[in-house]
């Protein structure tokens, strides 16, 4: 099962680095342009010129951003910016955010995690990832040699009580707290004792680890330890690029949160849009729901609540484009009948999710949106549904297909059957900060 260690992690010199929260940044996949040109302002130490370097039209292959990087790295180990710990650590978080008109907190445990080889069942991916972004991640892990931002993974979804585990060991107040951009409050302790160490390792060590955030990331690492154990016939196992560095939490806790991901789609041209609905129809029932409220806003709000409540009985998805002003909600005529026209090596439980539905027959067979290549020039995803939809409005897209959230012991049930949901199926909240802790590839 899993493998999980403790690590000398490298964090910034709080006795240099005064305001933590100035240094930290979000993973680099939902940092957009502009946020990122933010970050790299915020601080002449930010994490982001790590992590999510800008780029210069006088780039070559001997300045990059990987390479630039890499020595920025390098000269902030030789400034003291950075510090590396004395001893291998596992490193617990509280984070508290606000979250439906209450306070939410979620714990997590980062240490390094061995890579589970292929066909092990150690670490259980649920998404497929797109090979252009572990391209750029490994660029970057082959010059840098260190893990700037963890990936997030579930461990155990039974009675035992994940949380609880980590509460008992961080019993005295936090070494160090950071705020985010989006408030979002991270509490750190650092935990050195054999005896805690000892508890964690042996308590993980019976458990499953499913990846929910940084399916790319851990594929990168599992592409970069190929290569290593390939150059080196002589590999015992135990160098730092047998690991990835992670952050686990409860399966089972309150505080992981899974938020809906909404796709938009770009056609060169409207002939794949022209008779949709006559094609949607025979496999689905079309509920319209006109404006509600004074603002998109509110009328937002009451199409989602609209599309939870139809979701709780069965698959269901949104559609704005193809009715105007109106949210068309989609739910199967015969659940056995759509579910019979998906691949028929397929799970059950992986045919009956909506996103399975929308991206097996709707966008593949219906709009002609079969390959990477095309998925990549007409698909975008967000979280925001208002934008979704003024996209349409304004004729930046043709559709928007708004989406319900996957219930946690779905994507493990999907995970638990070795399959994948097709990309940005998930998007767990909060994410986890970038710069907390970092794990150094050297010995």
């Amino acid at each position: 099962m899993a493998d999980v260690q403790p690590f000398c992690g490298l964090r910034y010199n709080v006795e240099l680095i005064k305001d933590v929260t100035a240094v930290i940044s979000p993973p680099y996949d939902i940092i957009s342009a502009e946020e990122q040109k933010a970050y790299h302002q915020q601080s002449p130490h930010n994490v982001i010129r790590l992590e999510f370097g800008e780029e210069f039209p006088t780039d070559s292959m001997q300045d990059n951003k990987y390479i630039r990087a890499a020595n920025t790295l390098e000269s902030w180990l030789k400034e003291g910016i950075l510090i590396r710990e004395p001893a291998p650590a596992f490193y617990v978080f509280q984070h508290r955010f606000a979250q439906e008109g209450g306070i939410k907190e979620r714990w997590g445990l980062t240490g390094r995690v061995r890579i589970a080889r292929q066909g092990s069942t150690a670490a259980r991916p649920h998404e497929s990832v797109m090979e252009d972004r572990i391209v750029d991640r490994l660029k970057l892990l082959r010059v840098a040699r260190a893990n700037f931002s963890p990936i997030m993974a579930m461990i155990d979804h039974s009675r035992d009580n994940f949380a609880k585990l980590l509460t008992e060991t961080a019993k005295a107040g936090p070494d160090l707290t950071a705020m985010d951009h989006e408030g979002i409050v991270h509490n750190m302790w650092v935990i050195r004792d054999e005896k805690s160490i000892a508890k964690i390792t042996s308590w993980c060590s019976k458990k499953a680890i499913y990846i929910a955030d940084g399916h790319h990331r851990y594929e990168t690492a599992a592409a970069y330890e190929r290569d290593k154990k390939a150059a080196d016939p002589y590999w015992s196992g135990d160098e730092p690029f047998n690991f990835v560095m992670m952050t686990l939490i409860g399966g089972n806790d309150p505080g992981l949160i899974a938020l809906p991901t909404h796709r938009l789609v770009r056609l060169k041209d409207n002939l794949p849009v022209t008779g949709l609905r006559e094609k949607l129809n025979k496999l689905f029932h079309i509920d319209e729901i006109g404006p509600v409220g004074a603002t998109r806003s509110e009328t937002l709000k009451a199409w989602l609540r609209a599309l939870a409540k139809q979701g709780k009985r069965h698959a269901a998805f949104g559609v704005y484009g193809l009715a105007k002003d109106r949210l068309c909600v989609l739910h199967p005529r015969k659940e056995s009948a759509v579910q019979g026209l998906m691949p028929r090596e397929r799970s059950r439980e992986w045919k009956s999710l909506d996103v399975s539905m929308l991206h097996w027959l709707i966008l593949r067979q219906m709009l002609g949106i079969d390959t990477p290549l095309k998925e990549a020039a007409c698909l975008e995803y967000t979280r925001d549904s208002v934008e979704a939809t003024e996209r349409v409005d304004t004729g930046d897209c043709q559709l928007a297909f708004l989406m319900n959230p996957i219930p946690v012991s779905r994507v493990l049930a999907v995970a638990d059957a070795g399959e994948r949901m097709p990309p940005k199926s998930t998007y767990f909240y909060p994410k986890l900060p970038t710069g907390l802790v970092m794990y150094p590839l050297w010995d």
